[in-house]
């Protein structure tokens, strides 16, 4: 039986991104459904996901698509981060009987043509990373700063946190829905690279098999980069938070055991 597969695409003012996201899906997984989870955006990015969603469905009709592929748009009121639209896509995926679920920006920083490779290693994984920074990975139009950025953040984390992940502040991912289920999402508060961070050590904790696939991160072309000064700073924070918890849970655990 083949899986039935959702790709989560958050958005907030991507208006000119969102359809050539959506176009590229269609051409590199066509049997996968999609849902936009729209922030309120000013610009008009959720209605004009609905459009395309209401297009796709009268072609199907018309019979001048193919039928199956869907896309959905979940729409918020206000933008209340990447953390919490993607554990809103998530609850949506799994009321919805997903097996597979996908993050992936709407920017086209991550390349629908890398999606087929995820998906195929999700047969003996339950966390599939697309990372940037294992052999094959690749990173384009990006300045120095922001590789060193990426690089030493998440070289960080894996020495802070003692997980054996090279890109875990990647957004481009797929998940098993075991292990969505199986984690605890309702305490999942963090945002940015700190979500990704915090969701891959939690699979990690959890005792999923977590894999990387390499991918090629090309810079976004059109619109403007959410990152921000307070998101590397909320990640820093709370990466050195965790791991300072995980190297005092140990040392008790050690004590505990020695003096037993």
């Amino acid at each position: 039986m083949s899986r039935r597969v959702l790709v989560v695409v958050p958005t907030y003012q991507e208006r000119e991104n969102v359809v050539p996201a959506l176009d590229a899906l269609g051409a590199h997984v066509p049997a996968a459904d999609v849902l936009v989870v729209d922030d309120g955006s000013p610009d008009g990015t959720g209605q004009l996901a609905e459009d395309y969603a209401a297009a796709l469905r009268g072609a199907a009709d018309r019979g001048d698509a193919p039928a199956g592929r869907a896309v959905h748009v979940l729409h918020r009121t206000a933008k209340q981060g990447l953390g919490p639209a993607y554990v809103a896509g998530f609850r949506w995926a799994l009321g919805r009987g997903y097996d597979v679920v996908v993050e992936m920006d709407a920017d086209g920083s991550h390349r629908a043509q890398d999606l087929p490779r995820l998906l195929a290693a999700t047969d003996s994984a339950d966390l599939v990373l697309g990372s940037r920074w294992v052999p094959g990975g690749a990173v384009e139009n990006w300045p120095w700063h922001r590789k060193v950025l990426s690089v030493g953040g998440n070289t960080y984390a894996r020495l802070l946190l003692g997980i054996p992940l090279r890109d875990a502040t990647g957004g481009f991912r797929a998940y098993r829905s075991e292990l969505l289920r199986a984690l605890p999402l309702g305490e999942v508060a963090s945002q940015g690279y700190c979500f990704q961070v915090d969701m891959a050590w939690r699979a990690v904790r959890a005792g999923a098999r977590v894999v990387e696939v390499p991918i090629t991160f090309v810079e976004r072309v059109r619109g403007q980069s959410k990152m921000s000064r307070g998101i590397v700073v909320e990640a820093l924070v709370a990466v050195t938070r965790w791991g300072m918890h995980e190297r005092s849970r140990r040392l008790a655990g050690a004590f505990r055991r020695t003096a037993g």
